[in-house]
């Protein structure tokens, strides 16, 4: 029976410190005056027509950058022209095969690089300075307040 009557009175003091706890008023928040009417610009005019945007979809972005010379046809050349520029750019002796020296000299120069006291290894320093850089996004060009 006293078990109960405990469990009882501990349900009717939660139930009161829950009614002085959750039953306080919150302080009004100050707000600033409001500015004077005159203070008030007039909203500037709506333009009569809303602009027009070209929205092309990402693989008709890809498809444009591949498409050199705008004929809505994409060559086989077309396709290949990044590759090759790239393939030019490993190939250092021009005799048109890649040694795996050739094709392993940017990482080899990156390494040489950042390898400041020579030592033929990295330290933890020392390869923090191999990350590539990334380029800023660009910030937004949106007008404020619709001017």
């Amino acid at each position: 029976m006293w078990r109960i009557l405990a469990g009882g009175g501990a349900v009717l003091l939660l139930g009161m410190a829950g009614v002085f706890l959750f039953g306080s008023r919150a302080a009004a928040p100050v707000l600033p005056p409001a500015p004077p009417p005159d203070a008030i610009a007039p909203p500037a005019p709506l333009p009569s027509k809303a602009p027009e945007a070209n929205e092309k979809t990402r693989e008709q972005k890809r498809f444009d950058r591949y498409d050199k010379d705008r004929d809505d046809i994409i060559t086989r050349d077309e396709l290949l022209a990044p590759r090759r520029k790239a393939y030019a750019k490993l190939d250092t002796d021009h005799d048109g095969r890649l040694s795996f020296e050739e094709w392993a000299i940017a990482t080899s120069e990156r390494f040489a690089h950042a390898d400041a006291d020579k030592s033929g290894k990295l330290t933890r320093a020392e390869f923090a300075t191999t990350r590539r850089k990334t380029k800023p996004k660009p910030k937004c060009v949106c007008s404020e307040g619709g001017e």
